[in-house]
Order: C-alpha cells, then sequence, then structure tokens
C-alpha cells in the first residue's frame, strides 16, 4: 500500500514538472518571437533611413 502511494507522488511530481517545464519553454518561445519582431522591426527602419538618405 505504501509503495503505491510513493509511486502515485512520484508519478504526480514528474507531471509537475513536466507542466513546468513545457510553460517555461512556451514564455522562451514567446520571447524569442517578440525579440525577432523587434530585430525586424529595427532592420526595416535602418533600411529606410538608408534609402531616404540615398
Amino acid at each position: 500500500m505504501n509503495l503505491m502511494h510513493e509511486e502515485l507522488a512520484r508519478a504526480k511530481s514528474l507531471e509537475r514538472l513536466e507542466r513546468a517545464h513545457h510553460e517555461r519553454r512556451s514564455v522562451e518561445l514567446l520571447r524569442a518571437k517578440r525579440l525577432t519582431r523587434r530585430a525586424e522591426r529595427a532592420a526595416l527602419q535602418a533600411r529606410l533611413h538608408l534609402a531616404r538618405m540615398i
């Protein structure tokens, strides 16, 4: 009986760890997408600025 409780606790703990890892990964991907969009906007602004100078 005690072994079953330990296995259940271990399984729940593993599930929480996996969920936390997935959430962290999602946050990292969103941050990367935001940074990519920001870099693309900055590159576009730089190209426009150069085009106006020519």
